[in-house]
């Protein structure tokens, strides 16, 4: 069940491309763009209910991989350019989440939105918007999503158990030294505020935490397709994994052009240790980063992973 619980919760965005081959990849060199396949979305801006355009079908599905719709196969406008009452309502939703005006149209705010490179963790979950989710009250007694405040956890509260509070982690060999420094550096933070202790291991295979940079299809279930617009994905408690995009650009300090690799390790270790995303954005744990841009821990993430695991605020 777990296993189940916590696929469901991989970073991903699916679109259908060809597979690059797999990497353990070096952090790579800025560019002076960094366009991604969420660009396409800026092509639509102004968009509105009753319009038919090229392009909002691609809309939907880049809606569908975040939640936000949820069309039947023989729904009428799932796979067609008309932006009809479904996708009106996502839209309006997602801007309620990003605190916009809920208009359900696709103005310049929303698309400059959609289109900032991302987390791939749905924001909404069968039904359960995550975003919203610190205006609900935790329920202890059915497998949704259990929340308090702006921060969000797994449903089931997927967390560590009291006997791995030590957590080893690893990098696959080969892998850039400075980019192993970057994400030490952000196991140092999250242990400064919990109970855990984060040592590294030099054997990948055996550490709890697995940490790499990959292109393509790399054995977990979730391919990346490009530089996509997602920079990372990892997985619930326990499975461990977190893998960065290797077709983004990823640098030390930062770069025009390039992802910050410690405040993205921050993310994507806030969901190793059972986080989910939340609506605040100055949090670690907001879905998106602009490039060139550095976070640490918000009160917010710490507010949750405190009490995810019933610390002392």
């Amino acid at each position: 069940m777990t296993t189940k619980v916590s696929q469901l919760f991989l970073c991903i965005f699916l679109i259908t491309l060809a597979f690059p081959p797999p990497s353990h990849a070096r952090p790579s060199k800025p560019k002076a763009e960094n366009p991604t396949f969420f660009d396409f979305i800026k092509h639509l801006e102004g968009c509105h209910k009753g319009q038919t355009v090229k392009g909002l079908k691609q809309l939907k599905t880049y809606l569908e991989a975040f939640g936000y719709l949820n069309y039947s196969p023989d729904q009428a406008h799932a796979n067609d350019d008309n932006f009809d009452d479904a996708l009106e309502a996502a839209v309006k939703t997602y801007q309620l989440n990003y605190h916009l005006k809920t208009t359900g149209i696709l103005d310049a705010q929303t698309v400059s939105k959609m289109t900032a490179p991302r987390c791939g963790v749905p924001d909404i979950v069968n039904g359960t918007n995550w975003m919203r989710a610190g205006k609900k009250k935790p329920n202890h007694t059915h497998n949704t999503l259990h929340t308090v405040s702006h921060f969000s956890f797994f449903p089931g509260n997927l967390k560590w158990p009291p006997t791995k509070y030590q957590l080893t982690y690893g990098f696959p060999p080969g892998t850039n030294s400075d980019a192993m420094s970057a994400v030490a550096r952000a196991f140092n933070t999250w242990a400064s505020e919990t109970q855990f202790i984060f040592s590294e291991s030099p054997n990948f295979e055996s550490a709890d935490l697995k940490i790499g940079f990959y292109r393509g299809n790399h054995g977990d279930g979730a391919p990346f397709y490009g530089a996509n617009g997602v920079l990372a994905h990892a997985f619930a408690p326990t499975n461990g994994r977190f893998h960065y995009n290797a077709d983004h650009s990823f640098s030390v300090d930062p770069v025009a052009g390039s992802f910050h690799l410690e405040t993205v390790a921050l993310h994507e270790i806030g969901h190793l240790l059972g986080l989910g995303h939340s609506e605040v954005q100055e949090a670690i744990m907001f879905p998106s980063i602009p490039d060139a841009t550095t976070k640490g821990l918000n009160v917010d993430d710490i507010q949750g992973i405190k009490t995810l695991y019933g610390l002392e605020a």
